[in-house]
């Protein structure tokens, strides 16, 4: 067995690095990452270290040994927001993850997806690979909200472990309604208000808390918007047509979030109202990017570099880093527990 002197890990895909963050906040070491998108490579050079390698991964011919390999092979060949190309070549990415984690022998390695990765063909030829390595899996599913995340996110994760099967984290936060006496040791889901304490109604343009410069129409549609309404809740007046035309469809599309809840998943484009319930709770205006970046965890001190459509791109691509560190410290206990047998 290998001696557990200290937790090392490289994060592929790695983004801006929030799946680096849960790791980091749960005592590992990040020793190397790749990340191909030069503004998110520099978020991460800016948080983590030199240690980031901007390039294509097909271009990476060696890796370093660390205890751990992380990271999000690009999933919009597989999300069901996306066509879903069953010859997407992006879904073929995981190929070189796991010809990183040949070449690196870590003893677990992470991936990171949508959902509908668990249901592709993809998925079972990476079972088989992975055994072929000689690596266990776990897979399945986790809500982010179940971990102090608030956010309703769900994410598929893959951990393979070559010291016995790793179970997944336990939730340690329940949904208030579903809440009884019995669930003494779950707190409730961390809500929208939770999230945005301290950060003033109106933006700053301080550390991220920035807004968007609205057009007259755009803030008479914000304003017909109650709380937890969406476009449906427009007059005739203010519809597009395209929206007069669909009478049914998305309840999310120009929603408001809800102070009492947590939010529903931050995409890329969460500044844009016409692409998701990205409303402020009371204030007529989309969310900041600083309101994002906590409703996926970040730290305020984490330090985002880049235009704001390429930082957003960073947010809402990103692993919740709670979810991560979660993850993270299970994997620990069972490398610790297995470090002694």
């Amino acid at each position: 067995m290998q001696q557990l002197n200290d937790f090392t890990f490289i994060d592929l895909f790695s983004g801006a690095g929030g799946m680096s963050v849960g790791f980091v906040d749960a005592g590992y070491t990040s020793i190397y990452a790749v990340e191909n998108n030069y503004w998110a490579s520099l978020t991460y050079k800016e948080n983590f270290g030199d240690h980031v390698d901007n390039r294509d991964i097909e271009q990476i011919t060696d890796f370093p040994h660390a205890t751990v390999i992380i990271g999000g092979p690009p999933c919009q060949g597989f999300s069901p927001l996306g066509k879903r190309l069953e010859n997407d070549p992006r879904n073929q990415l995981w190929r070189h993850y796991l010809r990183a984690v040949e070449c690196s022998q870590p003893l677990v390695f992470v991936i990171e997806n949508v959902p509908e990765i668990l249901k592709s063909a993809e998925f079972t030829e990476i079972e088989r690979v992975s055994k072929a390595l000689g690596y266990v899996l776990t897979s399945g599913t986790l809500f982010a909200a179940d971990f102090g995340v608030p956010q309703k996110r769900k994410r598929a994760f893959i951990i393979g472990s070559k010291v016995g099967k790793i179970s997944f984290p336990e939730p340690l936060y329940v949904d208030p309604a579903k809440y009884n006496k019995d669930m003494f040791n779950y707190k409730t889901w961390v809500t929208v208000q939770e999230a945005f304490r301290g950060l003033p109604e109106e933006p700053n343009d301080v550390n991220w808390h920035v807004g968007r410069n609205a057009t007259p129409i755009s803030l008479e549609r914000y304003k017909c918007i109650p709380p937890g309404g969406n476009r449906f809740d427009l007059p005739d007046n203010l519809k597009p047509d395209c929206w007069k035309k669909k009478k049914t469809g998305s309840t999310d599309v120009f929603g408001r979030l809800s102070w009492n809840e947590p939010s529903l998943t931050i995409r890329t484009e969460f500044f844009k109202p016409e692409k998701g319930r990205y409303l402020h709770p009371s204030a007529h205006r989309p969310i900041t990017h600083r309101e994002a970046a906590r409703l996926q965890t970040f730290p305020d001190e984490f330090i985002f570099v880049g235009s704001k459509i390429e930082v957003a791109k960073q947010i809402g691509n990103a692993v919740p880093c709670k979810l991560a560190y979660h993850i993270a410290k299970k994997i620990k206990q069972h490398l610790l527990v297995s470090d002694k047998k």
